[in-house]
Order: structure tokens, then C-alpha cells, then sequence
């Protein structure tokens, strides 16, 4: 088993460094899924198998030494040298293989459970959601909010809420599922959504917005004009650079693209039945659904909704909306 072990430690580590460097894209959900069920293997033999081997071994060991002082007692030998208390400990304690393995079980288990149907950490990459989100943050995803899905497999088993317009969503990128995104939903199913001029409507009435003072941003060094929207019940900033161009450049081609017109002026879409259109709050810095289209409602991960941490500004930390 200790060879076995050693085999299954040198797999991990060669998947985690090929993922490290670069040279595939690593899955953590199934990762951290195929480390659950095999600690959970190693942790039952241990239990059911392992364990009550070395303590029959160990209850053995006490019945030779009783025997032996017996036998001595015999000869009127009272006095006896060693100690099995030491041999004891030696055989009841476990093989390394067994402790870096089963014992890890109930900490993998436990981090498996909370980050598949309670909350998930996420790192923001890009600059595609400030002001609201910024590059460096670490957010928490509250993944039973729109209901509890299967891990790994992402497949909704019970139903909870459904996204409304202004929620900061994280999803699978449905051009590589393998890439989660962060979005702000703009559009719901069956609506007409349009970005015209770079103005939000959304069927047909423009999403209320006011003017605030400009916004610098630290990294381009440079000011971006800032506005307050508000979708819904949600009011937040967004960014528009009104010396970008209001043309959405690119070929357009995805599921359900029919459902969208494009022109010199922006974009106008048709939601379809259970998929949404999300955009980034820094408008003229984002690749969202203006681009490659409308996310599924199998592709949703959760509602992003806390910031924990930012190591180069703790001010960032707390609620996001």
C-alpha cells in the first residue's frame, strides 16, 4: 500500500505542476472530487480493516508479555526488564501512507462539502468589473443562493431563487466551460435587452443613470467617466470610455446569435428561454454577452456577494453589490 500511495502522491504532483506551468488546464472541482472519494477509501480501511489489525496485534503483544511475567513468576522470578508500553505505541501507530491519506479525509471531505453547496472562493483576474470589483480582490460565491447543484457535473437538483437584473453572478464561460467568468446580470429570460450608443435599455425603457465624478484608475493611470445605474432593485457604478467606439466588433457567431442585431450603434438581443445577459461594469473594458452571448442557466456557479480579502487595499474588504 505505501507503493501504491507513493504512485497516487507522484500522479497529484505531476497534475499540479503541468497545471502550474501551463501545460493543461486543471479541473479543482474534480480534483479536489477524485481526492474526497480516495482519502474516503483509505479512511474506511483504516477504520474497518488497518486499525483493528494493529490493535489485535497490539492486544497480542500485551498477552505474550502477561504470559512471559507468568512463566518468570513461576521460576520465582519477580522482577522483570522492558516495558510493551513502548512496543505498544509502535504498533498501534499508523503508516505514513495511512496518515497522509485517511487522515486527511475529514479535513478534504469537510472543504469539499463547503465549497460545492455553501461558498466558493474566487480571485478576481481583470479589470472587466470595476469599479465594483477589483483586480486582486478575493470574493466569496454564495452557491446555494440560485439552488444546490451537483459538484463537478454543475446540475441544479434543487431549486432556490432565480437571478433577477443587478446580481454579480460568477459562471462557466460558455466559449470554455473551463474558465469561470464574473458578470453582472443585465438581461432575463424573454427580455430585449439593447445597448445603443452606450446606453442600457431594457424592453424598451433606459435603465436609469446618473452622472458622478470621474474615477481614476491606479493601473491604466488614467480617468474614466462614472456613472451611478440601477437595475432593478440594485443600484451600482459603472465606467463608460466615451472615446471607444460604440460598435461591438467581432464575427458574433454563437448559440441563439439570431436573437441579436447588431449595428454601428451597439447591440439589441432577445433574451432566450433560460440563459441571461450579463455584462462587466467597466463597459468599454469587458467581454461579456455583447460578444459571445448569453449564459445558460446550467452554466451559473452563484452569486458573488462578499469581498474577503485584498492584500494591497484591506479597505476593499466587505458586501458588494
Amino acid at each position: 500500500m505505501s507503493s501504491l500511495t507513493a504512485l497516487l502522491y507522484g500522479a497529484l504532483i505531476v497534475y499540479l505542476g503541468g497545471w502550474f506551468l501551463g501545460y493543461w488546464m486543471g479541473n479543482f472541482a474534480l480534483l479536489l472530487f477524485i481526492l474526497t472519494l480516495v482519502t474516503m477509501v483509505y479512511w474506511l480501511a483504516e477504520r474497518l480493516r488497518f486499525r483493528p489489525a494493529r490493535e489485535a496485534a497490539a492486544a497480542q503483544l500485551e498477552v505474550q508479555a502477561a504470559s512471559r511475567r507468568a512463566e518468570l513468576a513461576k521460576m520465582g522470578i519477580e522482577k522483570v526488564d522492558g516495558d510493551v508500553t513502548e512496543a505498544r505505541r509502535k504498533v498501534l501507530a499508523q503508516p505514513w501512507w495511512l496518515d497522509w491519506t485517511a487522515g486527511l479525509f475529514p479535513v478534504i471531505v469537510a472543504v469539499f462539502l463547503l465549497r460545492s453547496f455553501l461558498f466558493e472562493p474566487f480571485k478576481i483576474p481583470s479589470g472587466s468589473m470595476i469599479p465594483t470589483l477589483m483586480v486582486g480582490d478575493l470574493i466569496l460565491v454564495n452557491k446555494f443562493h440560485y439552488g444546490i447543484r451537483l459538484p463537478v457535473i454543475n446540475k441544479k437538483i434543487v431549486d432556490n431563487r432565480e437571478p433577477v437584473r443587478g446580481d454579480v453572478i460568477v459562471f462557466r464561460y460558455p466559449v470554455d466551460p473551463r474558465v469561470d467568468y464574473i458578470k453582472r446580470v443585465v438581461g432575463l429570460p424573454g427580455d430585449e435587452v439593447s445597448y445603443l450608443n452606450k446606453r442600457l435599455t431594457i424592453n424598451g425603457q433606459p435603465v436609469p443613470m446618473q452622472q458622478l465624478p470621474d474615477f481614476y484608475d491606479e493601473d491604466s493611470l488614467r480617468y474614466a467617466q462614472q456613472y451611478s445605474e440601477k437595475l432593478g432593485e440594485v443600484e451600482h457604478r459603472i465606467l463608460i470610455d466615451r472615446d471607444r467606439p460604440a460598435f461591438i466588433p467581432g464575427n458574433h457567431a454563437f448559440p441563439n446569435s439570431s436573437a441579436c442585431r447588431y449595428s454601428a450603434e451597439g447591440v439589441s438581443c432577445k433574451v432566450p428561454a433560460g440563459h441571461y445577459f450579463v455584462m462587466g461594469d467597466n463597459r468599454d473594458n469587458s467581454q461579456d454577452s455583447r460578444y459571445w452571448g448569453f449564459v445558460p442557466d446550467e452554466n451559473i456557479v452563484g452569486r458573488a456577494f462578499f469581498v474577503w480579502m485584498n492584500f494591497g487595499n484591506l479597505g476593499r474588504i466587505g458586501a458588494f453589490h
